[in-house]
């Protein structure tokens, strides 16, 4: 059989795994879960981090949170 995931131990502070395996009693759902589902958003909000400052140190046109509303039609 294919294994299609691989595996990752890690070592966590024993407040944190408390915290951890509380929520995942409460919840149903395992830690592993929790664990993949924390370090996806990391991920993917490190990667959004790091091509906005790549876009600055190409010195790319920027606009204002201000002008992007106006010109989507939000600034009703």
């Amino acid at each position: 059989m294919l294994n299609l995931f691989n595996m990752l131990g890690i070592r966590l502070e024993p407040e944190l795994e408390k915290k951890l395996d509380s929520l995942a009693k409460e919840t149903g759902r395992s830690k592993s879960y929790y664990a993949r589902e924390a370090i996806r958003r990391y991920l993917e909000d490190r990667e959004d981090y790091l091509k906005g400052i790549a876009a600055l140190e190409r010195r790319e046109p920027t606009i204002t949170l201000d002008e992007l509303e106006r010109r989507l039609g939000l600034d009703r």
